[in-house]
């Protein structure tokens, strides 16, 4: 009865750690990568479209990005879309395609990211510890309601703990790998 609850507070926590990959995918770490533009939103008939729905987004060399617009008309909101965007990256085009050079980073700027990095691990670690509290005060009602007995919440609590221990682990290894990504010159 408690593994279930157990089961969902994992599959809660993976989604926890695949939303802060995603977040962090869309930092900047001087390296051109069609991620960067996910959060962007371009005006598409009056209708706020995502970047990667009006056009194909490539990376041809390391710090460059290319737009091509499935429409040309859409080059001129394209560019306004990122320009007030806040990746501080000024576009260009060609009449076809928008393209993107991505600065190389500053030492200030690096450690600045990584502060970000920091956050966003610590609020994915806060959102896992808030899981397992979720889970711990369902199994603690199932054992007041006595559904299950008092060894059995005992041991649910300390599969909890390791379920809850190796997910942090994990959003320590990926915050340490973008930290080192973006260290990496």
């Amino acid at each position: 009865m408690y593994k279930e609850t157990i089961k969902n507070a994992g599959g809660k926590m993976d989604k926890t750690i695949a939303t802060v990959q995603n977040d962090l995918g869309s930092l900047r770490a001087g390296r051109a990568n069609p991620k960067l533009l996910d959060k962007i939103t371009v005006d598409y008939y009056g209708t706020p479209t995502a970047l990667n729905q009006v056009g194909n987004i490539s990376s041809p060399e390391p710090r460059l990005l290319v737009i091509a617009p499935w429409e040309p008309k859409m080059i001129g909101p394209i560019e306004k879309a990122i320009q007030k965007s806040d990746l501080g990256i000024n576009p260009s085009n060609d009449g076809k395609v928008v393209r993107l050079l991505v600065p190389e980073l500053t030492g200030e700027r690096r450690k600045e990211l990584c502060k970000q990095v920091k956050k966003m691990v610590d609020e994915g670690k806060v959102a896992v510890r808030n899981i397992r509290r979720d889970a711990m005060e369902t199994v603690k009602k199932m054992k007041k309601d006595s559904q299950i007995t008092e060894d059995d919440q005992k041991i649910a609590e300390k599969d909890l703990q390791k379920v809850t221990d190796k997910h942090i682990e994990e959003l320590d290894k990926i915050g340490a790998d973008k930290e080192k990504e973006i260290m990496s010159v």
